[in-house]
């Protein structure tokens, strides 16, 4: 009741302020989509097309587990045609905001696909005082899978349709030329696991990948799972995931994006594998942004990545 109080102020003063006399920004053309995260801000720009206007709430390089909207954040919300967020824990701030009456059209990621408890698994280390949830908290990155991510930009093209009629063919054709590129992507993966050594992933980090290891049969080990508040491990956790290198003969360890990478380092030193980076695309950096990463690009380094650590 408190955030939503806060969320209410907030944005009752954000509308305030944009009420007084000054000079107002220029109207944006296009239908307005505001996005949570970086793989609803990409599918976005590329099932819209040139017919949207795409704003990422999350800065650049920033968690999104603990990002709070501001004001400003508050009223891109109130004012665009479609809020497309990811959903779950995470984004409480969100669900509250579409809960409490406001008239804001959403789609959820989280609500396109089959969705997948969060999992903690042997050798992981769980969070101190951990409270009990009064449901089943789900494992929010949903998107890993280049499947869900097909299911995800269907059901967002058919959100543009419905907003914009006269944009429908636009819609379709560019979601069916994305939904080739997400199919050559997935045909790769599958490849590469059938052909690879191993079938077992080691990630020395948080564990957001979960979807993508249940699409294509990996069996997996982590320090943590993937929306772990934690991130320093106790030697108990680092030493189960180094007998598990040992004993599998695993070629490499995985980070993930933002991530240190001491864990890895310890894991690589102690047992002569490589480490190597998964980038689970929740966001990204700044320098990536201004360089136009995007979704498939990520993921396609992944699959080098995964070919390497396969052997």
């Amino acid at each position: 009741m408190k955030r939503i109080l806060i969320i209410f102020l907030a944005l009752s003063l954000a509308l305030a302020l944009c009420g007084c006399g000054g000079s107002a920004e220029p109207e944006e053309k296009g239908l307005q989509i505001v996005t949570t995260v970086f793989p609803a801000y990409d599918f976005a720009r590329q099932i819209g097309g040139g017919r949207v206007q795409v704003t990422l709430l999350l800065p650049p390089g920033a968690e999104s587990h603990s990002f709070e909207p501001t004001a400003k954040d508050m009223v891109r919300i109130q004012a665009a045609d479609l809020f497309f967020c990811n959903g779950g824990e995470s984004e409480a701030w969100a669900e509250e905001l579409l809960e409490s009456g406001e008239n804001i059209r959403s789609l959820a990621m989280l609500a396109c696909v089959d969705a997948l408890e969060e999992e903690v698994k042997e050798g992981m280390q769980e969070s101190a005082g951990e409270e009990e949830e009064d449901g089943p908290e789900y494992d929010e990155h949903v998107w890993t899978s280049p499947i869900n991510a097909i299911r995800i930009c269907e059901a967002l093209c058919g959100e543009l349709c419905a907003l914009d009629p006269e944009g429908e063919s636009e819609y379709r054709a560019n979601l069916a030329g994305y939904r080739a590129q997400l199919e050559a992507l997935d045909q790769s993966f599958r490849e590469i696991v059938a052909n690879g050594r191993f079938h077992t992933v080691v990630f020395a980090d948080r564990f957001p990948v979960r979807y993508f290891v249940e699409e294509y049969g990996l069996n997996y080990f982590a320090a943590f799972p993937g929306c772990a508040e934690d991130t320093e491990p106790s030697a108990k956790t680092v030493a189960f995931l180094i007998d598990r290198v040992r004993e599998e003969g695993l070629p490499a360890v995985f980070t993930i994006e933002f991530s240190n990478g001491k864990m890895a380092d310890e894991i690589c030193e102690d047992t002569g594998c490589a480490k190597l980076l998964f980038h689970s695309c929740h966001n990204i950096s700044a320098d990536e942004l201004k360089d136009g990463a995007s979704y498939l690009e990520l993921m396609r380094r992944n699959a080098d990545a995964l070919k390497e650590a396969l052997g």
